[in-house]
């Protein structure tokens, strides 16, 4: 082998498929739109998400209780507490 050879096969084809694999990932960053950094202004309307879309419509039941419902009997101390 010649000098000219060696260095195209242990060189120059080993930086070709580096320089190969390094554009096949990178190309998703370049074709992506810019992201977004905190403090520039939001151009996209808003989305709002939910665990349960079901839940969202009219029909569901509401948390707080009716004004003229009796208040729930608690039995419950609550709070963070522990006897040992």
């Amino acid at each position: 082998m010649t000098l000219v050879e060696t260095i195209l096969v242990f060189a120059v084809i080993p930086l070709a498929i580096y320089g190969a694999v390094a554009l096949l990932t990178l190309r998703e960053r370049f074709a992506k739109s810019p992201r977004y950094r905190p403090g520039q202004e939001w151009e996209h309307p808003p989305v709002w998400w939910t665990a349960n879309p079901a839940g969202l419509g009219a029909d569901h039941a509401c948390a707080a209780p009716a004004a003229d419902a009796a208040a729930p009997t608690r039995t419950a101390k609550g709070g963070a507490r522990g006897g040992w």
